[in-house]
């Protein structure tokens, strides 16, 4: 995969991870699905970020996002 798939989705499994814990909070459970999301999301952004050279600066994350689904869609 490549460094901006990763980003790409890491930032997902990152949304999914809040949704879980403020489902969690909501039902009053432990948290532990979206603890376990939360570490995979950001054990896959810095496997992304560590293959970037430079790594990358919050203003590359929209491009990223972009030619990712330009990739998808092609």
């Amino acid at each position: 995969m490549t460094p901006d798939q990763l980003l790409v989705l890491g930032l997902f499994v990152a949304c999914c991870a809040v949704l879980a814990l403020c489902s969690a909070y909501a039902d009053s459970r432990r948290p532990y699905v979206g603890g376990l999301l939360a570490a995979a999301a950001m054990a896959v952004l810095l496997l992304g970020n560590g293959r970037q050279p430079g790594g990358y600066a919050p203003r590359d994350v929209p491009d990223a996002l972009y030619g990712v689904i330009a990739d998808l869609v092609r």
